[in-house]
């Protein structure tokens, strides 16, 4: 086995994608995750598609003494994977202290118990929302940081200064920011996808939900954008190919391939898609009409941005390859098999 990460936020959406990338790369894989928008069934899910079950640990990131006692039983972690954070955009407009506290703290306390156990890796999981709304686009790795759209938005710009700062101090930490798009769709299997608790926050689900009577109606928030359509506009990247670009960042900095001791990388297809054509998209692949409402804008929502994806395409050797209709795809057959099993 190629070493022990450490994932954090493991059990939900984006995590347990790289949960199943890592172990197929050989890696032994220890989970951590409060279970606050997830559930255990994804574990169960990773071991169905990868034969290997990852050993998880129910433990929030805030709580600095539960973290201590897992890296004194795990004392050979490699690297971290973080993911765990509150990430809703709208939801931190209206509770912006919850996001600060858990996004903030939890990040910090890893970064305080790295150098006393001697684990020198972390990649981050950031977000194309500290560029806030931007200037051009396609949006590469020099673009502006503007003041950010929302809570959310503000703790990613945040973290991102904490981890630089922490590594101009002295401490013996290297880091990779991968800075995400819109991750949609779920693994070909159908093992595991995105399964928020509660109402989803994010689009693709909420369609998805929608779709299969869950959800009543589907809100499309303002179609008066300067855009083609009036809706906004994204990049929304499959999840698995996400999922294997973190696989590539640990492996960079386990092989001392680093150029700097914090690199950035944004992770996108290139190629914007606006809200409704989304919705089209799903319609065209699930043959499903979809019961959906344009409604007035939303705080916090950026008008349009896609990603430039070259410097991860060239130095990472990374590329997006899965295409929307078959993330679409995905998405829906995800949403079947959980109407199978009874779970939604």
């Amino acid at each position: 086995m190629k070493g022990k990460i450490l994932v954090t936020g493991g059990t939900g959406y984006i995590g347990s994608h790289t949960v199943v990338e890592l172990q197929n790369a050989g890696y032994t894989v220890v989970v951590i995750d409060n279970l606050s928008n997830s559930t255990t069934d994804s574990i169960d899910g990773i071991e169905r598609i990868t034969g290997i079950r990852p050993e998880f640990i129910e433990l929030d990131c805030n709580d600095l003494e539960g973290l201590r006692k897992l890296f004194q039983k795990h004392s050979d972690i490699k690297g971290i994977i973080h993911f765990a954070a509150s990430k809703a955009v709208g939801e931190s407009v209206q509770k912006p202290l919850l996001y600060y506290r858990n996004n903030l703290n939890s990040l910090i306390n890893l970064l305080d118990l790295m150098p006393e156990f001697g684990t020198e890796n972390i990649v981050f999981s950031s977000s194309c929302t500290v560029y806030g709304e931007p200037d051009q686009n396609p949006i590469d790795e020099t673009a502006p940081i503007k003041p950010a759209e929302s809570p959310y938005g503000n703790t990613k710009q945040i973290n991102e200064e904490i981890i630089r700062d922490t590594v101009r101090s002295g401490s013996p930490i290297k880091s990779i920011i991968l800075r995400y798009f819109n991750p949609v769709g779920a693994h070909p299997t159908a093992e595991i996808g995105e399964l928020p608790n509660g109402v989803p926050q994010n689009l693709v689900p909420f369609i998805t939900q929608t779709a299969i009577g869950i959800r009543e109606q589907l809100s499309v928030f303002g179609n008066d954008y300067d855009t083609p359509d009036g809706s906004c506009i994204r990049d929304f990247i499959n999840v698995v190919d996400l999922a294997k670009a973190h696989v590539i960042a640990i492996d960079r900095m386990l092989g001392n391939k680093s150029e700097d001791k914090v690199e950035i990388f944004n992770l996108g297809t290139g190629k914007g898609v606006s809200v409704l054509e989304l919705i089209n998209v799903f319609e065209k692949v699930s043959g499903t009409k979809l019961n959906y409402k344009i409604v007035g804008r939303r705080e916090g929502d950026i008008e349009k941005i896609w990603a430039d994806p070259k410097h991860a395409n060239t130095v990472l050797g990374w590329t997006a390859k899965e295409n929307i209709e078959d993330t679409m795809a995905s998405a829906w057959k995800w949403q079947l098999r959980l109407r199978e099993k009874g779970i939604m």
